[in-house]
């Protein structure tokens, strides 16, 4: 149960980043709300994964689904470059976090 916490505090993490965008500096209400809301939700669920989770593992891995989450939804939602070096990176980050689960 604690991986699948985990998870979903990840997917929530990209929720508020991508959240963030969205936000324009906090000035737009209900992206603003969406977006702290899903920064609470993010850091309760990891805290409760944590509680049976290194945490050292636990981190790394919320914030690599994270960091993969959102810069694959950059370049769907905002055109980032999808550059041949980028996808290398996101799959690096994934080996690393597939590591860390089976260490």
């Amino acid at each position: 149960m604690p991986w699948v916490l985990l998870v979903f505090a990840g997917l929530f993490e990209i929720g508020w980043a991508i959240g963030l965008k969205y936000t324009e500096g906090f000035t737009r209400l209900w992206p603003s709300v969406g977006t702290v809301a899903s920064m609470a939700i993010s850091v309760g669920l990891l805290g409760l994964a944590m509680k049976s989770l290194p945490v050292g593992t636990a981190y790394a891995i919320w914030v690599g689904i994270g960091a993969v989450g959102t810069v694959i939804l950059g370049m769907v939602l905002f055109n980032e470059p999808a550059t041949a070096l980028r996808i290398a990176s996101i799959v690096l980050i994934v080996a690393g976090l597939v590591g860390l689960k089976l260490a």
